[in-house]
């Protein structure tokens, strides 16, 4: 069978021992998309000349949503990330609550969002909307979880980030619904599929616990597949996992299991 979405992975999670761009070269033989994150870390010539179809990348290097001064350090970085992106061709630019740091922790961490805050995102975020307009991009803002890898991020729930995307229903502007977090924040995976699917930029997956590929943990994604597919999304869907075993492997069983 084949996949009716356009598959991904995550390159930065992936060979760990190999150089970035044999892992973008291995994964576009193996006829997949390639997902990076911070793009400043890594040569730009030597990610022009890997081949590769960038499905996202991240879309800022600082920033914040909720303040004055980092919303404008945000739109800075991202007007940075946009000359980048178009010179990479990347479909899609990725942005947090607030900017991460070490092992994911967020750069500023945040114990409670106020309705300041809400309002204050809501505008930076329709200024993102405008930049992307303006150079033909999409920006996407993903979910996070906070119990186990992000505690302190603002806006990380997938109700938060749903709430801000379908509020501006801006077509520049989509979500990154991750799988992997709403399984540990929130659960009822196949439902916040379908919440969120007039609004979906891209869905990204990983199993639980271990965060890695897809039949590795509780997460029963080809039923997830089928469901998205009966839905009617035909969008990417990105692998961002650790490999269990051989990459390989792990990308086989992804597939695997988004073949409906």
């Amino acid at each position: 069978m084949t996949s009716p979405f356009t598959l991904a992975a995550c390159a930065e999670m992936l060979w760990p021992e190999r150089p970035m761009e044999w892992r973008l070269r291995r994964l576009t033989e193996m006829g997949f998309e390639c997902g990076i994150w911070n793009w400043a870390n890594h040569d730009l010539a030597m990610l022009e000349r890997s081949g590769a179809t960038f499905s996202s990348m991240t879309g800022y290097l600082r920033g914040r949503l909720a303040d004055d001064e980092g919303a404008n350090e945000l739109l800075a970085t991202a007007t940075q990330s946009i000359e980048v992106g178009k010179r990479l061709n990347v479909a899609r630019l990725n942005l947090h609550g607030t900017g991460l740091g070490e092992g994911g922790l967020p750069v500023t961490p945040c114990e409670k969002v106020t309705g300041t805050m809400w309002f204050k995102a809501l505008d930076t975020l329709n200024r993102i909307a405008d930049l992307a307009e303006r150079h033909n991009v999409t920006f996407m803002i993903e979910n996070l979880n906070l119990p186990v890898d992000h505690p302190g991020v603002p806006f990380a729930r997938i109700e938060d980030t749903l709430a801000l995307v379908s509020s501006l229903n801006h077509s520049r502007l989509r979500l990154n619904l991750d799988l992997y977090h709403v399984q540990i924040g929130e659960g009822n995976l196949i439902e916040w599929c379908r919440r969120c699917l007039a609004f979906i930029g891209e869905i990204q997956v990983a199993d639980v616990p271990g965060r890695k590929e897809p039949g590795t943990g509780e997460i029963n994604y080809p039923a997830i597949a089928r469901a998205l597919k009966l839905m009617g999304y035909r969008g990417p869907v990105c692998m961002e996992a650790f490999a269990s075993g051989k990459a390989e492997d792990a990308l086989a069983d992804f597939r695997s299991a988004f073949a409906v």
